[in-house]
């Protein structure tokens, strides 16, 4: 049995919020990130610095940030789509920053205006601006989105992914994140993509972000783990999804994924009662959002251990 330690970031504040239709205050906001803290969670992307006439349940990003920073033992980062919400993180004093561009020159333009190549150019204005400012201890993740296949465009070229993540790298990017944004990877996908991945980021970490769409999504973890990859997004309860993914049933639960871990022998560090105490604090905040999840239906296995 291993004991390999596995690292889950927590993104339901930013992409579980992103689309939902009730808005939290920043203190429930503030609350979320202080338990899941106390469950053992020590990454939490906390928000997004996107202009809040785009995503209002944002516009208090700064706040958010400030107030995440001062938890004791938590990594705390937010998401940015151009280099003025690079300025803005920047200015919260975010252990982390992560940037996002497509795969697909189809879902990019949809998303951000613009296509793959200059999202490429605007996060090497990024790196030029926290280095110059002299901000390099905030450190900045780069993913690279519907890295399986889009909506829009279908099939997406792994040599095109690839490229990618060695432009990346090439900016100077910190870390990698590979994410199916719309639930279109398979396992066999996974291994070959990611162990290609893994061959050219050298000691860079890794991390993906899976989307549990069409049921395969704690399937394309356990692909990942069989490559080397050792750290993963999830959403408490599930919560998140692409706005061009129809019916999208979001991010992978964290729940489960961190049973999926702990049964295993693998090491998380969270405290899955813990995260099922959030999880109804959550479904009364948000009663209007669609929870998913089987250890919150069914509950631990006797045979558990965790």
């Amino acid at each position: 049995m291993t004991t390999d330690q596995i690292h889950i970031r927590e993104v339901g504040l930013r992409d579980g919020l992103q689309m939902v239709s009730t808005f939290l205050s920043t203190e429930q906001k503030l609350e979320w990130c202080r338990r899941m803290r106390a469950a053992g969670c020590t990454e939490i992307e906390v928000t997004s610095f996107v202009p809040a006439h785009i995503v209002a349940q944002f516009a208090d990003a700064a706040d958010v940030a400030r107030g995440a920073l001062a938890i004791e033992g938590l990594k705390a980062s937010a998401l940015v789509p151009n280099l003025k919400g690079a300025q803005r993180a920047f200015e919260t004093g975010l252990q982390q920053v992560h940037y996002v561009l497509s795969a697909s020159n189809e879902h990019n333009l949809k998303n951000v205006r613009r296509s793959t190549a200059e999202s490429v150019e605007d996060f090497r204005r990024i790196v030029k601006f926290r280095d110059e400012s002299g901000q390099r201890s905030t450190a900045l993740s780069a993913g690279v989105a519907t890295a399986f296949g889009c909506t829009v465009a279908g099939r997406v070229d792994e040599s095109a992914v690839l490229d990618l993540v060695s432009q990346l790298l090439e900016c100077g990017a910190d870390e990698i994140a590979i994410a199916d944004t719309v639930g279109y990877a398979n396992p066999a996908q996974v291994r070959r993509l990611m162990r290609n991945v893994l061959s050219l980021t050298g000691d860079k970490p890794v991390i993906c972000h899976f989307h549990d769409t069409r049921g395969l999504g704690l399937a394309n973890v356990t692909a990942a783990l069989d490559v080397g990859i050792r750290r993963f997004d999830s959403s408490l309860g599930g919560l998140g999804g692409c706005p061009f993914a129809p019916n999208a049933t979001g991010n992978i639960n964290t729940e489960d994924t961190v049973f999926l871990m702990e049964s295993q022998g693998l090491k998380t560090g969270i405290d899955i009662d813990a995260l099922l105490d959030i999880r109804k604090t959550l479904t009364e905040w948000l009663p209007n959002e669609p929870f998913t999840g089987a250890i919150a239906r069914a509950g631990l296995p006797k045979t558990c251990a965790v």
